[in-house]
């Protein structure tokens, strides 16, 4: 899969993508590659020293049928493992995007509804 960033620098400025962007289609894109499918939405907010990815709509078919069977902690389990593995491509990406160092990744799964959040703590400036 290309990176959907490659080649922005030569692109017109109204077509390069804004760092909430950037951020968001990676996320998305990592999040096809590793489980298989894309978030239904993501919704990316940076604020000050904070970067906050929302995800809903993000479990895969399995994971939908344990959780509607009762079996969410498997789930949550299985993500927070996936989440470990992740963890250095999704810190490299909001670097790219924000151009600053990332100190800490923390992310949360929730079953009921199905919602993921991502939160990235940037390196203070100065």
């Amino acid at each position: 899969m290309a990176d959907p960033r490659e080649d922005e620098d030569e692109q017109p400025p109204e077509v390069r993508q804004t760092p909430l962007l950037q951020i968001s289609n990676g996320v998305v894109a990592l999040h096809k590659r590793y489980y298989g499918k894309g978030p239904e939405s993501c919704r990316v907010m940076y604020h000050g020293d904070v970067v906050v990815v929302v995800l809903r709509g993000n479990f895969t078919h399995l994971e939908t049928t344990l959780v509607a069977s009762g079996r969410v902690e498997p789930v949550l389990q299985q993500r927070r493992a996936l989440q470990l593995v992740t963890e250095e491509a999704m810190k490299a990406l909001v670097s790219d995007a924000t151009g600053r160092a990332v100190d800490a990744f923390m992310s949360a799964n929730h079953a009921a509804p199905d919602a993921q959040v991502e939160v990235f703590l940037l390196r203070p400036e100065g």
